[in-house]
């Protein structure tokens, strides 16, 4: 069962899900999913299906603007089910917030390997090679997606994306704020006139990254995307670019691999994999402006671990390491700012 503030009346789920589930079957079993920073996640046992539950945190009324939007996920979700983008299947939303205490919805659970390391050591070279060019294409087939064609017409505003966004994680990290970043003071300044010219309008996925992917039990492909709380229409290449973010990043807490050798693990060098991205995407003269994209995301990434810094400080973060992980915030904003500078 999970900690005492996620905690979850097993008895009104059980009367609730026999209502709306087709086929399901009591008693119900839960055990909270390693991860879910934001939104806490539950393997969910009934018989012999196996779903997934995945909630807002409690209590609503400390929850930030905005933030833990599950049923934007839901939506998406849905919409994506008939795409070339793997997704689970979505089974019921709850948005009475009266059964729980809180918001939450109920998928279809995919059973396959989850790689937190980007390394991935117990991988030969040549499967290494191949997740990554697997992850690549799952990518570069979310932002082949017309959002009218899937429903999504209305997921998010269109045009000025980037000036949007950094206004949003702009309030959002104001209103997370616990001291003084100067290298975010810099971001914050240094951004907005830099935004290039072109602006796409795509399904942006916003935390397209390893660990949020389902890979086959043996296959180097990709069965399932998970955790799109961050989704919604905008520019790929912001989406893009955060993906490749752990070729900057070192080691360790902010799982990156800069300054290992590629070359012998089998992994591709940055410039390779954007190239594949590129002609998976019939997308010609590579990605100019790269340097505002990493930027932006360390910026982006910053104002989520200040968020989850902040989660930790009032005791409602769902993870027990959001302590460790708010202290990100001060190293990620100062990488972007060396990025932006370089």
């Amino acid at each position: 069962m999970a900690a005492t503030r996620h905690a979850i009346d097993e008895h009104a789920l059980q009367r609730w899900l026999q209502a709306h589930l087709g086929g399901f079957e009591a008693p119900i079993q839960l055990t909270k999913f390693k991860g879910g920073q934001s939104n806490p996640t539950f393997a969910l046992d009934a018989g012999d299906a196996h779903y997934v539950l995945r909630s807002k945190p409690g209590p609503v009324a400390e929850l930030l603007p905005s933030a833990h939007a599950v049923e934007r996920e839901y939506r998406v979700l849905a919409a994506l089910a008939d795409s070339d983008v793997p997704v689970p299947r979505v089974l019921a939303l709850c948005e009475d917030e009266s059964v729980i205490g809180r918001m939450f919805y109920v998928m279809q659970r995919v059973e396959g390997r989850i790689f937190w390391d980007p390394t991935l050591p117990d991988l030969a070279p040549d499967e290494r090679a191949a997740v990554y060019a697997a992850m690549r294409d799952t990518q570069a087939a979310l932002h082949a997606v017309d959002p009218d064609a899937v429903g999504l017409s209305d997921f998010g505003a269109r045009g000025n994306y980037f000036e949007r966004q950094i206004g949003r994680w702009t309030k959002q990290y104001r209103a997370a704020e616990t001291e003084r970043i100067d290298a975010m003071e810099s971001l914050i300044a240094w951004l907005p006139g830099q935004i290039p010219a072109s602006d796409e309008t795509r399904i942006v996925h916003g935390d397209f990254r390893m660990d949020n992917l389902v890979f086959h039990p043996s296959e180097p492909r990709v069965i399932a995307v998970l955790d799109w709380e961050l989704s919604t229409l905008g520019d790929p290449l912001a989406d893009f670019a955060y993906h490749c973010l752990a070729w900057f990043t070192p080691p360790g807490a902010l799982r990156g691999m800069a300054g290992l050798d590629l070359d012998t693990l089998g992994i591709p060098k940055l410039e390779d994999y954007i190239a594949g991205y590129c002609a998976r995407s019939g997308r010609r003269g590579g990605i100019p402006n790269m340097g505002f994209y990493l930027a932006y995301n360390l910026f982006r990434l910053a104002g989520i671990a200040q968020g989850i810094a902040k989660r930790a400080q009032l005791g409602t973060a769902s993870s027990a390491q959001a302590v460790e992980t708010g202290k990100l915030a001060r190293p990620v904003a100062e990488l972007g700012w060396k990025l932006a500078r370089g």
